[in-house]
C-alpha cells in the first residue's frame, strides 16, 4: 500500500493546505511558523514512516505524526482565543485533528501487529 492511498494521510494533507491558506495573511510570523511547521508535520511524519524498511520505523513516524496532532490541537485553541483564527476554521480543524489522531492510532495498533 503506498501512503497516497491512505484516507489518514489525504486527509491531514488537506488539513495542512486548509491552515497555509487560513494564515497566509497572519502578520504574527512565530505563530504563523508554528502552526504550519505542525500541520505540515502529521502528513509528512506519516508518508516517511511508510516510506521506511522496518516496522519499528514505521511506528516511530506514526507516533511522531500523532505527537503533531496534539500539537496542533493546542496551537488551534490558542489561536482561537487570541484570535487569529476563526472560530469557523478551529472548529472544523479541532475536529478533524481528533479525528485524524483516533485513524493514527488506529494504524499504530494495527501496525504492532506485525512485532
Amino acid at each position: 500500500m503506498k501512503f497516497e492511498d491512505l484516507e489518514v494521510w489525504q486527509r491531514a494533507v488537506r488539513l495542512s493546505t486548509e491552515m497555509y491558506k487560513q494564515t497566509q495573511t497572519l502578520k504574527d510570523f512565530g505563530f504563523k511558523d508554528q502552526i504550519t511547521r505542525s500541520t505540515l508535520s502529521v502528513p509528512s511524519n506519516i508518508a516517511e514512516g511508510f516510506e521506511r524498511e522496518s516496522n519499528k520505523e514505521t511506528l516511530n513516524f506514526l507516533n511522531y505524526a500523532k505527537a503533531s496532532c496534539g500539537e496542533l490541537r493546542t496551537q488551534l485553541i490558542i489561536g482561537q482565543e487570541v484570535p487569529f483564527l476563526s472560530n469557523e476554521f478551529c472548529e472544523w480543524a479541532l475536529a478533524e485533528t481528533k479525528e485524524i489522531s483516533a485513524m493514527i492510532h488506529s494504524l499504530i495498533k494495527t501496525r504492532r501487529k506485525f512485532n
